[in-house]
């Protein structure tokens, strides 16, 4: 089944040619449809094309919802009628979109939690939003929109059962992996979790590049979040979070990072 999920430049001007006049609203226009799949699934364009190919880490999320896919066609249209370039329009909106909303400060707040930053060497992962964009390479499982039922798809068991989206996701990060050979990967979300599982099972991807344990970074999670930083105790929490599980995560992705920063500090000593 042919997704078209790896875009050369001329398809995408073509697609931001078609949103010219766009204003965000409640559902992106047919214009930009790329394809359609089973049990209600729609994939739309939006420029979430550009990589930083400088990264050190990558953030993977499910897939770009509204609110985002809004924010990076407005500014790849912004950037194109200013007379800025393809390349230098798609980094734009790709920064500007990517997580945009309250899904930057908990990334930001998890990733110090786990001491990150350190890895880093910045004063807080915040800044991977802000004046360290060079840094980090943001990115979704479903490089562009998915919906489902005119909805935002927010990720399920079908992203790696369903061939209508496991070829997105195999075709898009199989790229995006190939031109960061280095970098550390951070998957949000169970459903991410699980593609980056089968990757690494087929030899796609080293477990040594992925740093699995965070929650998923929604607003929707937040009591997870909470729980996660500290922030919650668990007497407190409720019954749709499960501390075990979250804790069994948390331990070796802390012992991770830890092993991560002392063998920095030997490599920078020697």
């Amino acid at each position: 089944m042919d997704t078209g999920i790896i875009m050369d430049n001329h398809n995408i001007v073509s697609y931001l040619e078609a949103a010219s006049g766009f204003t965000p609203k409640d559902l992106l226009p047919e214009s930009l449809r790329i394809s359609s799949g089973n049990s209600g699934l729609e994939t739309f364009y939006a420029p979430f094309d550009w990589i930083n190919k400088e990264a050190k880490l990558v953030i993977c999320g499910i897939t770009p919802g509204l609110q985002q896919a809004n924010k990076a066609l407005t500014a790849a249209i912004s950037a194109r009628e200013m007379g800025m370039d393809l390349d230098a329009s798609l980094k734009m909106a790709k920064n500007t979109g990517s997580f945009a909303g309250a899904m930057r400060n908990n990334i930001s707040k998890m990733l110090d939690h786990i001491k990150l930053n350190e890895l880093l060497d910045i004063n807080s992962c915040g800044q991977l939003f802000t004046d360290r964009q060079d840094l980090v390479h943001y990115t979704s499982a479903l490089r562009y929109p998915v919906f489902k039922d005119k909805a935002n798809y927010s990720g399920d068991k079908q992203m790696v059962s369903n061939p209508y989206l496991w070829n997105q996701a195999k075709q898009g990060l199989q790229e995006e992996i190939a031109t960061l050979p280095e970098a550390l990967w951070v998957p949000l979300g169970k459903s991410v979790v699980a593609v980056f599982e089968k990757l690494i099972s087929e030899g796609v991807l080293g477990e040594d590049k992925v740093l699995f344990g965070l929650p998923h970074a929604s607003g929707a999670n937040a009591e997870r979040i909470k729980y996660f930083l500290g922030e919650k105790p668990r007497d407190q929490l409720s019954s749709k979070v499960n501390p075990e599980t979250i804790d069994a995560q948390k331990m070796p992705l802390l012992e991770k990072v830890r092993v991560l920063i002392e063998n920095n500090r030997a490599t920078l000593q020697s």
